[in-house]
């Protein structure tokens, strides 16, 4: 392979950047032989410190992705050839030595992640878990970032997903797409997986809005691979829809309510209604993405109007909660009526959320809002304050701050 000189600061730079864009595609790439997914983030770990070694001596590689497959595999080879192993791996599994690439057959590899999420997405994995899974496995969260979105502990999530791995790999489960007749199991936690994705990588802003395209482009890519599933549609409409009005600056955070939407994209607002009406079924009710989706189109639809219809809003979010009663649309159902009824009421219905609410930072921002709106200043601050210090995103926490002193003076 070639290589470019470069110093030790831009290899370990093109490191991050590579496993941001990447991670999920060599993990299913390596995952597959053997079925076993911790080998599989074992190796590419071990590639990874290869690369910040050699790298800043020799130069980083024309192709990052490919050298670290290649260091991946053979330390995988290595692995499976050795006596500990042997005891325990047929020794098929090591005769193939693992040649150079060049290319990374990107046609093929969107077909591989797709295979291992719908790997963790199989039956013999616990129900809870599923997603979170394929957050860390394919898509390259780590526990401690689908904790915080889960609202449970970041050890509990950490023991979660390592028995959830073992299990997968104790079960032989094999590491292909599903039949028809089993997608109807399977897709829930796929596209949950992919839309956990979005947020969690659009949440951080600047180089995360590069693994939300690449949410948005899984999310499209299950869409026209079954062709006739209106929820992945949904999803397809929802992240696309979302994507027009992500034209917020790196490192400023504005509310939805306070964005231009004459920055927003028209092509991708005319995009996402066109696979909104793909989702369509007559006479179906529609599902937790069809609605999401249509909440998001109802946002966007601001861009012709100049208006946003809170009524209609109301009423997806009534309808959203009915069967989908997450944390995170409970939320935004109850902050939603503090607008349309009243404030009171949309605290009512956000005071009465479960325990978890409490390391959740929408709850505590919606929180705030509610509490100002009602004249209670102080407590509107404490929200605000709690808010912001369990925000990632230093954006985000500087404009809830900014709340939070201009209710104090």
């Amino acid at each position: 392979m070639g290589r470019v000189i470069v110093t030790g600061e831009t290899a370990a730079h093109v490191a991050e950047r590579t496993a941001r864009a990447s991670y999920g595609r060599l993990v299913a790439l390596l995952a597959a032989p053997a079925g076993d997914l911790q080998l599989a983030e074992d190796t590419l770990a071990h590639a990874f410190e290869q690369a910040l070694t050699t790298w800043p001596r020799d130069g980083v590689p024309d192709n990052p992705e490919g050298w670290l497959l290649t260091v991946a595999r053979n330390r995988q080879r290595d692995l499976w050839k050795s006596a500990a192993h042997r005891r325990n791996q047929p020794l098929e599994a090591a005769t193939d030595a693992v040649e150079p690439l060049n290319d990374l057959e990107p046609d093929r590899i969107p077909d591989r992640r797709l295979a291992l999420l719908f790997v963790c997405a199989h039956p013999a994995i616990a129900a809870g878990v599923r997603t979170p899974l394929m957050l860390q496995a394919v898509l390259g969260f780590d526990a401690a970032q689908i904790a915080r979105a889960f609202a449970v502990p970041a050890g509990t999530m950490s023991q979660r997903l390592v028995r959830a791995k073992r299990r997968i790999r104790d079960a032989g489960i094999p590491f292909v797409v599903p039949g028809r007749q089993a997608m109807p199991e399977r897709l829930p936690p796929v596209l949950e997986a992919v839309y956990g994705c979005y947020a969690l990588a659009f949440s951080e802003r600047g180089e995360g809005t590069s693994v939300a395209g690449e949410a948005r482009y899984l999310a499209v890519t299950i869409a026209g691979l079954l062709g006739d599933a209106p929820e992945a549609w949904a999803l397809a409409a929802l992240l696309t829809l979302a994507s027009a009005r992500a034209t917020t600056p790196g490192d400023r955070y504005l509310p939805l309510q306070d964005q231009d939407p004459g920055e927003w994209d028209r092509d991708l607002i005319a995009e996402g209604e066109s696979y909104l009406r793909l989702a369509e079924r007559p006479g179906q009710a529609p599902g937790r993405f069809q609605l999401e989706a249509a909440i998001q189109a109802v946002h966007c639809d601001r861009a012709r109007s100049g208006a946003t219809d809170w009524d209609t809003l109301c009423t997806l979010y009534t309808a959203l909660v009915a069967i989908a009663p997450s944390l995170g649309s409970r939320v935004a159902y109850a902050a939603v009526l503090g607008r349309t009824r009243s404030p009171q009421m949309g605290l009512s219905v956000l005071e009465a959320l479960p325990v978890e609410r409490e390391r959740f930072q929408p709850y505590h921002a919606a929180h705030g809002d509610l509490l100002a709106r009602l004249g209670r200043h102080e407590d509107a601050v404490a929200a605000y304050t709690r808010a912001s210090m369990l925000s990632t995103d230093p954006a985000v926490r500087t404009f809830l701050e900014r709340r939070a002193e201009e209710l104090s003076r």
